[in-house]
């Protein structure tokens, strides 16, 4: 399975998310590349069978700059899984509300939206990873197995294809 994880990051903190969901997926046995959006490998994303997209949380939702990606992107997404992941500067901070709008614009793009939930038991990865700044360990362990858990659901899915 190929596997995209595209941020965008501004301190280095989202960067650092998404690597450690890309170990997890990695982990799992999935061909995994991350990509900061200002520079997207467009041939890796259009053959990946999921896409994570992630980004910190400017004044309680996502950024600007991933809106625009995601608004401006000619690679076809439909019929991908899609999971999403955010960072914030603290508790409280709006990343659940990211999220929620992140995972809306991939269903408006037709992808298969996907998070563990907590189907799959403690920890919960409700609606994707959140991590505060670069996450402590606990966060940063729940990234690299909401990375797992969303190559296993790809694997799932798409084995046959």
């Amino acid at each position: 399975m190929k596997i995209a994880v595209l941020y965008h990051s501004e301190s280095g903190n989202t960067k650092k998310i998404a690597e450690l969901i890309a170990e997890g997926a990695a982990a799992a046995g999935s061909e995994v590349r991350t990509m900061s959006i200002d520079v997207v490998d467009e041939d890796f994303v259009a053959a990946a069978e999921a896409v994570v997209l992630g980004c910190p949380t400017y004044y309680g939702t996502y950024s600007w700059q991933i809106k625009k990606w995601v608004d401006t992107t000619k690679i076809k997404l439909a019929d991908k899984l899609g999971s999403v992941f955010a960072t914030a500067n603290g508790f409280g901070g709006g990343a659940e509300a990211a999220e929620l709008g992140l995972a809306g614009m991939l269903l408006a793009k037709g992808m298969l939206v996907y998070s563990a939930g907590v189907a799959k038991g403690t920890p919960f990865t409700h609606f994707g990873a959140v991590a505060v700044k670069d996450g402590d360990a606990a966060q940063q362990e729940r990234a690299k197995l909401f990375g797992r858990r969303v190559a296993e659901k790809a694997a799932e899915l798409f084995a046959g294809k």
